[in-house]
This record gives C-alpha cells, structure tokens and sequence, in this order.
C-alpha cells in the first residue's frame, strides 16, 4: 500500500534519475545515472562498473514495461512513483532491480576490498552523487548499526531496504540521501 513517506522518496529518486531534467526518465537517463555510480568505482574495476551498468539497465527495462502506460518510451513522475511501489518494491522484482545495484556499488565503493565501507569510502560515494559530506556523515553513523565505524553489505544492504520499503520517517536507510528524503 503506497504511503506519503515511500511516495515522497520515490519522488526525490525521480528527480535524481532525470538526469537531463526534461521531466521523464528515459534508458538514457538510467545510462546516465549508472555513469554517476560508476564514478565511485576504481577507473580500473570494469567488473563492478559493468555490473551497476547492467543493473542499472535491467531495472530500466522493468520500469518502461510495466510504468510506461502510455507507451511513449518514456516514464513520467506519476508513471514511475507508481511502478515504484506497485510493481519494483515486489519481492518478485526488488532483489533483481535494486539489490543487484546495490551489491555492485558496495562492491565498487569498498576500493581497499576489506568487505565493508569505512567513513571515508562512504562518503566518496555520495559525494559522487552529489550529496553533502554534512549528510552523508550524519548518514554513515546511521548506517553503522552496531556503530563499529564501518558499514558492512549487511548493514548496507538493511539500509537501502529501508530507503525502498519503510514507511517510517526516522528508519536509518531513509536517511541514504538526506534526512527523511
């Protein structure tokens, strides 16, 4: 059941995803914003690059196949709120849109490969994508659950479920792009 907080998020990753801000999200968009995450990566990781590329290519096709309801090719602000909650937070479709994403980030952002993401990686990736230092610290203690100053792929991957799937403002995943995005 859709809810003002998973709509307001959705929302927020609209406008995040719209890379050439004309309003719709297009397979050029998503390439666009694979290119983004890729950034976070070591120049020389082409495995992970390819893998957040291929993710990010696979959740686009999920989106315009079951969001496009106009058939345009495109996918609109209410079009992709709406495959958001009805259709990509499903657990047939979430692990193979988001998680796959998500498991290729942490892996391209753990550049020393020890198995989970120091402050300092952490924030690399956000600043990455355009979120302040100010934010994303806030949001890596968050994140470190158990507060032993490194996030693990388990406390990661808690997060980003959060950020998709909780209806509740102060959970510490809504926190991956600013406070309650």
């Amino acid at each position: 059941m859709p809810s003002a907080v998973t709509s307001r998020k959705f929302s927020t990753m609209f406008d995040w995803f719209d890379q050439d801000r004309d309003g719709q999200l297009t397979q050029s968009d998503f390439a666009a914003t694979a290119g983004v995450f890729s950034r976070a990566a070591r120049e020389d990781d082409h495995t992970n690059i390819g893998a957040i590329h291929t993710a990010f290519d696979q959740w686009w096709q999920l989106l315009v196949k079951h969001g496009d309801t106009d058939g345009d090719g495109q996918v609109s602000r209410e079009e992709f709120v709406t495959v958001m909650e009805d259709t990509v937070t499903t657990e047939a479709h979430f692990e193979p849109a988001v998680m796959a994403i998500a498991d290729a980030v942490m892996s391209a952002v753990d550049t020393d490969q020890d198995g989970v993401l120091s402050l300092q990686e952490y924030v690399r990736l956000y600043d990455t994508l355009g979120v302040d230092r100010d934010v994303s610290t806030a949001a890596f203690h968050l994140v470190d659950r158990d507060g032993n100053g490194v996030i693990s792929f388990a406390e990661y991957r808690a997060a980003i479920v959060e950020f998709y799937l909780s209806t509740d403002p102060a959970a510490p995943g809504n926190h991956l792009l600013g406070p309650a995005a």
